[in-house]
């Protein structure tokens, strides 16, 4: 993660965020304690596509609780639900990830991971519900996997995950 700081004269400062997902954050403290979020999408930053305002007092109650003060999650690497063995996760598809501009039928999923994508969000938000092996995974696609806890850790490792590098 980048953090970029800017003075703003007579304003307050600016934080400039980007992920590792390569999206953008934009937060402004005002000399008067309110706080303006701005998100943007990946490599598109010309424009905000949500915003929020926050008086000092919410932006510290939402401070504490991105930072764990009021709940500390499980120890799981990400959103899932547990059913015994059988685990539903999202997973954003990464920049660098092998499944990227890949469809499912290409990659194999069913056959080497024993897994089901059962639906897909795209960056647009469109949701695909039981996408076929026609459907193409893009960077920032969020996809929904079925199956065994260590083939959905496999199949997030070997190739929804971005390489390091």
């Amino acid at each position: 993660m980048k953090i970029r700081e800017i003075e703003l004269p007579g304003i307050g400062k600016k934080y400039e965020i980007i992920t590792k997902n390569e999206e953008k954050v934009v937060v402004i403290i005002h000399d008067d304690g309110r706080r303006d979020l701005y998100h943007f999408e990946q490599d598109q930053f010309d424009e905000a596509i949500s915003s929020l305002s926050l008086e000092d007092e919410e932006a510290r109650q939402l401070a504490g609780i991105i930072g764990g003060m009021t709940y500390a999650p499980k120890a799981l690497e990400t959103i899932e639900l547990a059913f015994d063995d059988l685990v539903i996760e999202w997973f954003k598809v990464q920049r660098g990830a092998e499944a990227a501009n890949h469809t499912i039928g290409e990659l194999n999923i069913r056959q080497s991971y024993e897994v089901n994508i059962v639906a897909i969000i795209k960056k647009n938000l469109k949701k695909i519900h039981t996408p076929g092996p026609e459907t193409r995974l893009e960077v920032g696609d969020t996809a929904i996997v079925s199956g065994q806890r260590d083939q959905v850790k496999r199949i997030v490792k070997d190739i929804l995950s971005g390489r390091s590098g």
